[in-house]
C-alpha cells in the first residue's frame, strides 16, 4: 500500500511540474477488493481538486460492481465526494451492470452508464485521454 501511494504521489507531482494546460485522466477500476475502491475514489477526489481546470472520469466495470451499489459500497462516500467537482465523471459499464442483474436504481446517485467500460476507455485513449489503471 505504501508502494502505490509513494507512485500516486510521484505521478502526481510529475504531472505538477509538466501541466501547462488542462489534463484529461480515465480510470479503470476493476477491482472487487474494497480497499481499492476506497484509494480510488480518494484519487479521484485528489485530482479534481488539484486540477480543477482538467477532466476525469472513472470507468468501473467486472469485478468492481459493488464500489457503485448504493447499498453495498464501501466508498460510496468519497464517490458522491467525487461527483460534486465540475470537473469529475463516474461510469458504469451497462454490459457489468446486466451480468449483476442491475439497473440504475442500484446506483450511487449520479453515476452514469456506458455501453461498454472497456471501449469508453479506449475511445478515451483514442482521444487523448491519459489512463491510470486503479489496482492492488
Amino acid at each position: 500500500m505504501k508502494n502505490l501511494i509513494f507512485c500516486f504521489l510521484l505521478m502526481v507531482s510529475a504531472i505538477a511540474l509538466a501541466q501547462h494546460e488542462p489534463i484529461k485522466v480515465v480510470f479503470d477500476v476493476t477491482s472487487s477488493d474494497t480497499d481499492v475502491h476506497k484509494t480510488a475514489a480518494k484519487h479521484l477526489i485528489l485530482m479534481a481538486e488539484a486540477y480543477p481546470d482538467s477532466s476525469f472520469e472513472m470507468v468501473i466495470y467486472s469485478g468492481a460492481i459493488q464500489m457503485v451499489d448504493k447499498k453495498l459500497s464501501a466508498a460510496s462516500k468519497n464517490l458522491e465526494a467525487a461527483l460534486q467537482k465540475k470537473n469529475v465523471e463516474v461510469v458504469v459499464c451497462e454490459q457489468t451492470m446486466k451480468r449483476h442483474k442491475m439497473d440504475a436504481t442500484d446506483l450511487i446517485p449520479g453515476i452514469g452508464s456506458v455501453p461498454d467500460g472497456i471501449m469508453e476507455i479506449v475511445l478515451k485513449q483514442k482521444a487523448g485521454w491519459g489512463y491510470i489503471k486503479e489496482a492492488k
